[in-house]
């Protein structure tokens, strides 16, 4: 990490959002960001970083992030202890997964768990995006505030079938219509990308409209 990039944020507030996501809500201090960009964020006590994409959107007066709460975890079990007005190291913002150029014609955001957060960050920006959002999670218990998107969520759940499709995102794909789409974007496990991109290649969707980002 290069100390010189960094700053010091006061936490502002922590949500439960599942039983192993919270919502980290901090002081912005000036910080500017394109949505679907990520930043690093740990606690000024323990020195270390961890990258999360942000959740808020640009025009929020804070930031805020998603965490999962990994047990054997470097940083997360310590962000999930911090109280409010407690210190956050924040490094600048980095990445290239980003919307700006491409408003027009009509979106497909495929998540997997903390995936979501940057196309919450999008659709709070953007208002006026015409998207569908797919997001998979086990259960509906893991849904990251589905009712922020109405109709325009479908909730994949590969465990119980008490979302709105019983299957993961990559089921959803090969079963759906995927030609009333302009631009897809990914965002997520590894192996779901790549799966996800092998389905829109195989199914006549271009190179230059598939955007991804990989979380592990």
């Amino acid at each position: 990490m290069n100390r010189a990039d960094y700053g010091i944020h006061k936490l502002i507030s922590i949500e439960n959002i599942t039983r192993t996501v919270f919502k980290l809500r901090f002081e912005r201090n000036g910080l500017e960001f394109v949505p679907g960009q990520h930043i690093s964020v740990g606690p000024e006590s323990l020195g270390y970083t961890r990258e999360y994409s942000v959740y808020s959107g640009a025009e929020d007066p804070w930031l805020e992030v998603l965490v999962k709460e990994v047990i054997d975890g470097w940083v997360s079990p310590q962000l999930r202890r911090l109280q409010p007005g407690d210190g956050l190291m924040v490094e600048a913002p980095l990445g290239y997964f980003r919307i700006a150029g491409n408003m027009s014609g009509k979106h497909l955001f495929v998540a997997t768990g903390t995936g979501i957060a940057p196309f919450h960050s999008f659709v709070r920006t953007f208002p006026e995006l015409d998207y569908h959002l797919i997001h998979g999670v086990t259960d509906a218990s893991e849904a990251c505030e589905r009712d922020l998107y109405g109709n325009r969520l479908t909730l994949c759940t590969s465990r119980a079938a008490d979302g709105n499709y019983h299957g993961r995102v990559t089921a959803w794909l090969e079963d759906n219509k995927l030609d009333v789409y302009d631009h897809f974007y990914l965002c997520g496990n590894r192996k779901m990308i790549n799966d996800a991109f092998q389905i829109l290649m195989s199914r006549g969707i271009k190179p230059d409209n598939i955007h991804a980002e990989a979380y592990f």
